[in-house]
């Protein structure tokens, strides 16, 4: 049989997005602020998260809304953060751990059920679908002090203005913040004050926009920051107080050890295996939509969901090239010799590199106030199972069949399709009738010739 495999590309949990406002700008899941005037939304993220015992470096991007100008953010952290421990992280890079990380669809095409399968070659395909005036920062700041505020530390990486905050009570950062331009979102208080009390900085950027002008590029890059702590989370609770509803988090996490889990919530693995009808292709943003819904709800939306778990040297089948040595640092892989990097070989239709020191484990969050009362809290496990989110469709043999062997394939055909109609109503909660409507059965056979059929040619 042939093998084709395709990728999720523009689907709604990890993609960047192409905004309708003038410039699209990365960030991150803190709660995002701006001007009085500004529309700013925040519905979902993407975060690379780089860790070994208490070491972590996190690449933070988003898809803010809104003006560049407006743009700033905020996100506790859990010790002062210095110049030389914030990087301009690289956007290629997240969308290739998206890429290389999301789930997939593997198309398998039958052999003519009339030739004999020593004359049939199976071939494999690896293919990659296609995705498609600067404010015065200083004047009329209030005095940090008077309200419990103190700046830390304060710098510029490009194009980014950098404050490192620590606070006494929740209040004055809220009135500090607000005195100082920022428009900050209702509730912003009562969620400010666990992390004031936990003793924790707050990493608050905004763009200095005549060195953003200077780049050249049209959209903001993603921020890096590396620290060491004992407390290996993330903080999500910030980024709900200005959503419009649930939102997504994707979190590619790299480990030196293995599978990465969320500790405080349940980790579970979105269904995998199944056989899905032909016309899935069409839409598989769609298909996967509906089915990441559907288990989002049967787990009473308070789980994290496993999408994928590999090292990341390797993958079987492949959705596109396992990520190099280089774009591993780039993602913040501290632990790696990178001085070299293996050739990918064919090897009986897979790719593959010598083991690495990196596993790369697909979290995926959909999370709401309700649901999600505490920031995510992980733990490293030394679990390296192989993991991914894969659906399989079958492309019947549509040639013509006239061997004896033909009746029983097309039977076989019908009761597959029947079976792939049910587990595709089950992952989705979709209509079986519509979704057998919709299913393409196989034509007729033809017969072997007896020999013994009328010549004549009215027959």
């Amino acid at each position: 049989m042939k093998i084709l495999i395709r990728t999720l590309t523009s689907l709604f949990l990890a993609v960047v997005l192409l905004l309708t406002f003038a410039v699209p700008a990365w960030a991150f899941c803190g709660f995002y602020v701006g001007g009085a005037d500004a529309k700013i939304f925040n519905e979902s993220s993407q975060v690379i998260i780089a860790h070994q015992d208490d070491k972590t470096i996190l690449t933070m991007a988003n898809d803010f809304q809104g003006a560049v100008k407006d743009f700033a953010l905020v996100v506790p952290v859990p010790v002062a953060i210095k110049r030389e421990q914030v990087n301009i992280g690289d956007k290629e890079v997240i969308k290739k751990l998206d890429a290389f990380s999301q789930p997939r669809l593997v198309e398998y095409t039958d052999e003519n059920p009339c030739e004999t399968k020593e004359s049939a070659v199976i071939q494999r395909r690896d293919q990659l679908s296609d995705v498609a005036g600067s404010r015065n920062t200083t004047a009329q700041r209030a005095a940090p002090r008077d309200l419990g505020v103190t700046i830390e530390d304060s710098f510029n990486v490009k194009e980014y203005e950098i404050l490192i905050l620590s606070a006494k009570e929740s209040d004055g950062l809220e009135t500090w913040l607000r005195v100082n331009g920022y428009q900050i979102p209702k509730g912003a208080s009562e969620v400010l004050d666990p992390y004031i009390r936990q003793k924790m900085k707050f990493f608050v950027a905004k763009i200095n926009l005549k060195e953003f002008k200077s780049t050249g590029l049209d959209a903001l890059r993603p921020l890096q920051i590396a620290y060491q702590s004992p407390k290996f989370m993330l903080p999500i609770r910030l980024g709900m107080l200005n959503a419009k509803g649930e939102q997504d988090l994707v979190a590619y996490i790299l480990s030196p050890k293995g599978q990465v889990e969320v500790a405080n919530y349940r980790t579970v693995k979105v269904p995998t295996g199944n056989e899905i009808p032909e016309f899935v292709k069409e839409d598989f943003g769609k298909f996967y939509k509906s089915t990441f819904q559907r288990s989002y709800e049967q787990e009473n939306k308070k789980v994290a969901f496993l999408e994928y778990a590999w090292d990341v040297s390797n993958c079987d089948p492949c959705s596109t090239t396992p990520p190099t040595s280089e774009e591993l640092r780039k993602a913040g892989v501290f632990w790696e010799n990178n001085s070299n990097d293996a050739i990918i070989v064919p090897r009986r239709g897979r790719r593959f590199v010598p083991s690495s020191n990196t596993f790369i484990t697909r979290l995926h969050v959909r999370y709401a106030r309700a649901q999600f009362a505490e920031d995510l809290v992980f733990q490293e496990t030394s679990n390296r199972d192989n993991f991914q989110g894969r659906y399989v469709m079958n492309h019947p043999y549509r040639g013509t069949l006239t061997c004896s062997a033909a009746q029983g394939y097309v039977k076989k055909v019908a009761d597959r399709q029947q079976q792939e109609a049910q587990n595709l109503a089950k992952l989705t909660g979709w209509n079986i009738a519509d979704i057998t409507k919709r299913i393409q059965p196989l034509t007729a056979f033809k017969p072997t010739s007896s020999g013994n059929e009328p010549f004549w040619p009215w027959k």
